[in-house]
């Protein structure tokens, strides 16, 4: 017959089941804690996938726009969240209205955090059709958080420079109803400081968007 341990060293025995146990916890805690972490790639396998960041994020001067709900944007409006911004405009006949569907989707498949720190905004590069009526119609349709944005022509033109968002108004004397606009094809990505921090390059694809924002989301 085994004789019964002592209280000392059942003790003993006690302390150390005990820290395994809490040992086993901890290192359960960890690793579901980084299953659950969104996935982030590297800033090459980013650029890869078509996110192109700076080195340093270039600072974006003030300006006022107006939001479609009619309400002045300006740059404090871009304080406190990442801003996906694209330049558009609602009589495009085919990139805008994809690029604003993909969009749409890249919002669906956010994680619950990562999108709450995000902002979606159309840039009108047509401010002379695109009123605040049109942009309330055409933008909400994709997404009622995003957000559409005009101004006159030289507010406009004023961030789009800084932006490296090019856009030219072809012969709106010769067609006045119908005239086309050429313009960048980027989504520009602004930091939480309000700064130029990089942009992502056509062509679009809704899950690898995610994957690429929420990967600088993790990291900063």
């Amino acid at each position: 017959m085994t004789p019964p341990l002592d209280p000392l060293t059942r003790r003993r025995i006690h302390r150390t089941a005990a820290l395994a146990l809490a040992l086993i916890a901890v290192f359960v805690t960890v690793f579901f804690w980084k299953v659950t972490q969104p996935r982030a790639l590297s800033e090459s396998a980013m650029a890869a996938n078509g996110l192109i960041l700076f080195s340093t994020p270039r600072e974006v001067r003030p300006f006022t726009l107006t939001d479609h709900h009619g309400q002045p944007f300006t740059h404090e409006n871009l304080q406190g969240k990442w801003t996906m911004l694209f330049p558009g405009f609602t009589h495009c006949p085919d990139i805008c209205p994809t690029t604003m569907a993909q969009l749409g989707q890249m919002w669906e498949y956010l994680d619950a955090t990562p999108r709450q720190d995000l902002q979606v905004a159309m840039l009108s590069v047509d401010p002379a059709r695109d009123t605040l009526d049109k942009l309330r119609q055409y933008v909400p349709y994709f997404n009622p958080n995003f957000i559409g944005l005009t101004g006159d022509l030289a507010a406009i033109a004023n961030l789009a420079a800084q932006l490296n968002v090019a856009f030219d108004i072809i012969n709106p004397d010769n067609a006045p109803a119908d005239y086309e606009v050429a313009h960048s094809a980027n989504i520009v990505l602004l930091n939480p400081q309000g700064h130029y921090q990089g942009f992502f390059k056509p062509p679009f694809d809704p899950a690898i968007l995610k994957l690429n924002y929420q990967s600088v989301w993790v990291q900063n």
